[in-house]
């Protein structure tokens, strides 16, 4: 992504495309037809004879003109007269009014004049003396070196003159900029040592080429001045310039330490709706993909080669809409793999493969549209719905991961590199886990499938970059509790955190740290905060996302479909039968039998086996002892409010913890002790804080967990400090909920559920 503002500084939001398209031959256009046929050729160089006269060929024009003349009225007794009137008409005319109209120069003006007159008056003299003598070839030849040294004078000084005026032009334009520029300048000087008590020297202003803004960027001084000093005051300077409503100041460093840059917007860009461009030309992942607009209009890149990314978005935000942007661009890189994971009965997939099925008589198109050609292919390559489909995908993937290394080992020794080279014939694969909230958050609950594919989403983000798989993983909250643990945020350096219908929480401070974007200035469907990390990346900066339709899903996955790569060969075959089958009706039949996918169409692969059999429930199970993660609103999609109350009931169901254990409670069976005595210093939100303290206990397993690590995972989410947690870790102590191991800064406190098995227990 580059937001290229014509600053020379390297304050850009990314690299520049490392492609550049290939030079087209330049072509000149033929005036019109009537100029076919005028040009002959003359030694192999074309001639056009429409081109005007130069200041020789003029002359010589017109002594050939003069001397056909007095030939031709010496030969028929013409009146000597007529050629000197000819020519002081032409004088007057031509010379005069022609030259006044086209406000050229005095000599210019004499130079035609005088052509005109001494040719008209060489014609009487010859037709009256004779135009064969020597004397008049003599003086015809003098007349036309007069007239084209005149001629060529006079284009030179007029040459001159034009060029001093769009120089004068060209300057009094610049004056008029500069004294804008410089208004601008002083303003905003004023402005930020006012607000921000720092005196800056703001030293380019440039407009944004749609009008829609500016940029400065400016000189900070002495004595310990920084960037973001000006960054925290962004907000107020907004309000201090009286700007429209949605338009939030962005400042980032400069070129150079010393520097810094303000990015002002004086137009609400953010708060329009822009439909997903209709450019459907190829992309690479090597060179970038749009995923929507800053707020100069430019568009935002994000490039995902070695980076894994993360959005973050509530009900309402435009997400879904956002899925649709994500798996368009790698619909249109030449050199992207697409699969996609949805517990939503793979809703975010269904556009894009619908056309496929239609090519295959499955389901018929919508009134008024074609059937699409029987070469159509998915615009997705694989959907998974349920948890054994997706458990079956993220196999593949690892199998995938290995089998290259070995395959193209002499291949990436040949480009001396330890990343895979990828191309069209050796495609990236894209996995976009859509509502990833059912998906990762499965370390909390009992379902051993649910386990073992939040275990290898894990593994693929941490083990394949080098081979060419990454994930788009998208979710409703940032905090722990949805996203299981921290270890996703960490993996995922590329992050959007999409602010519109936020009620709770502030995933743009989740994902970004330090973050100063005015998040309260983003309530448009689809706008939201867009930053990376790394050589690639950029400062969070606000953006606004392309609105997107079914009809949109359709028209690129047809106008794509040619140029969208096949999976190389050996990755193919290391997937095996569960990638070659993943088409067949007992696969993926719900996508045109409108049954939902129940994930029991074929044996499900053999997860690894329950820690209490008889007490797990399918993955895809309505019901059962068990806790069912694919509970959902039919009718609304996810209640999150509902989900997270039957999630709990579950957990106290299954953990028999539904009463708060007084003084006489028994020992024995797990405890989940979610229910505890409000103190002062919980709140509502303290107590979603409590939980999720408790399930980092849990999830961190035998070896247990310190104060300070679940400090550093709740002071992001919820804000919650080390003495909080100390005084609930001691009273989970006291009350058999985990057992403390170690003294001091040593000290870890394990669940009492893993107690048992820790080193050196019998």
């Amino acid at each position: 992504m580059k937001a290229d503002h014509g600053l020379n500084l390297s304050h850009t939001h990314g690299p520049p495309p490392t492609e550049q398209a290939p030079s087209k031959p330049s072509k000149i256009p033929s005036s019109s037809k009537a100029s076919k046929g005028r040009e002959s050729s003359l030694g192999g160089v074309p001639l056009d004879w429409s081109v005007p006269h130069g200041p020789f060929t003029g002359a010589l024009s017109a002594t050939t003109g003069a001397g056909a003349v007095a030939l031709l009225g010496a030969a028929t007794h013409m009146p000597s007269g007529w050629p000197l009137a000819i020519g002081a008409a032409g004088a007057l005319g031509h010379g005069i009014g022609h030259s006044i109209r086209r406000k050229l120069t005095g000599r210019s003006l004499a130079t035609r004049s005088a052509s005109w007159l001494l040719a008209g008056g060489w014609t009487t003299w010859a037709i009256t003396t004779g135009p064969l003598q020597w004397t008049a070839a003599g003086t015809l030849a003098a007349l036309g070196v007069g007239i084209g040294t005149m001629a060529s004078h006079a284009a030179a000084h007029e040459e001159v003159t034009e060029e001093e005026r769009l120089s004068h032009e060209a300057r009094e334009l610049a004056k008029e900029m500069n004294a804008d520029r410089a208004a601008i300048a002083r303003e905003w000087e004023e402005r930020i040592a006012r607000v921000c008590h720092v005196q800056v020297r703001i030293f380019a202003v440039e407009q944004w080429s749609t009008g829609a803004g500016y940029s400065l960027a400016a000189e900070l001084p002495g004595g310990g001045a920084t960037w973001d000093q000006v960054q925290r005051q962004a907000k107020g300077l907004a309000g201090d310039a009286g700007l429209p409503l949605g338009c939030a100041i962005h400042v980032e460093e400069g070129d150079r330490q010393g520097r810094v840059v303000l990015d002002i917007p004086t137009q609400n860009v953010i708060d329009r709706e822009y439909p997903y461009p209709t450019d459907h030309s190829p992309l690479s992942i090597l060179t970038g993909i749009p995923w929507g607009l800053l707020p100069n209009s430019d568009p935002v890149r994000v490039y995902l080669r070695e980076a894994c990314a993360l959005v973050l978005g509530p009900p309402g935000s435009g997400k879904s809409t956002f899925v649709d942007v994500v798996i368009g661009g790698f619909a249109r890189c030449t050199d992207v793999v697409t699969w996609v994971i949805d517990f939503k009965n793979g809703a975010s997939a269904r556009p894009w493969v619908r056309p496929y099925l239609e090519a295959q008589g499955h389901l018929r198109p919508a009134p008024g549209q074609p059937v699409p050609s029987a070469e159509t292919r998915p615009g997705v390559d694989w959907v998974a719905s349920t948890p054994p489909e997706a458990l079956r995908m993220l196999r593949a993937l690892v199998a995938i991961n290995e089998a290259r290394q070995h395959a193209y080992q002499d291949l990436m020794d040949a480009e001396d590199t330890t990343l895979l080279p990828v191309s069209p014939a050796l495609p990236q694969i894209q996995v976009v886990v859509d509502e990833g909230a059912e998906l990762l958050s499965a370390p909390s609950f009992r379902d051993p499938v649910m386990k073992e594919v939040q275990k290898l989403v894990k593994q693929v983000m941490r083990t394949t970059r080098a081979m060419g798989e990454r994930l788009v993983l998208t979710a409703v909250d940032g905090n722990v509790s949805a996203l299981g643990n921290t270890e996703v945020r960490k993996f995922s350096p590329v992050g959007v955190a999409l602010t519109s219908g936020e009620s709770a929480g502030d995933n743009a401070a989740k994902l970004f740290k330090r973050v100063r974007v005015d998040a309260s200035q983003l309530k448009a469907k689809g706008s939201g905060v867009i930053g990376a990390a790394g050589a690639d990346g950029f400062a969070p900066t606000p953006f606004k996302g392309w609105k997107t339709s079914p009809s949109m899903a359709r028209e690129v996955a047809l106008a794509t479909n040619d140029r969208r790569p096949h999976l190389d060969a050996p990755s193919a075959q290391a997937a095996g039968e569960d990638y070659a089958q993943r088409w067949t009706p007992e696969r993926a039949g719900w996508l045109w039998n409108h049954d939902a996918p129940t994930g029991t169409a074929s044996t499900p692969p053999t997860p690894a086996g329950p820690a209490n059999p008889g007490t797990e429930s399918t993955p895809d199970a309505g019901g059962g002892d068990g806790l069912n993660l694919s509970y959902r609103n039919q009718d609304d999609g996810p209640d999150i409010d509902v989900l997270a109350a039957r999630f709990m009931r579950e957990i106290d169901a299954t953990y028999g913890t539904t009463h708060e254990p007084g003084p006489d409670a028994q020992d024995g069976g797990l405890s989940l002790s979610f229910h505890h005595r409000q103190t002062d210093d919980d709140g509502p939100e303290q107590g979603d804080a409590r939980k999720a303290a408790l399930l980092l206990i849990l999830a961190a397993g035998p070896a247990g967990t310190g104060a300070s690590a679940m400090e550093r995972d709740l002071k992001n989410d919820y804000g919650t400090r080390r003495p909080v947690i100390q005084r609930w870790l001691k009273e989970w102590a006291e009350n058999g909920e985990i057992v403390r191991v170690g003294e001091g800064s040593k000290a870890r406190y394990v669940h009492r559920q893993h107690a048992d098995t820790q080193p050196g227990k019998d």
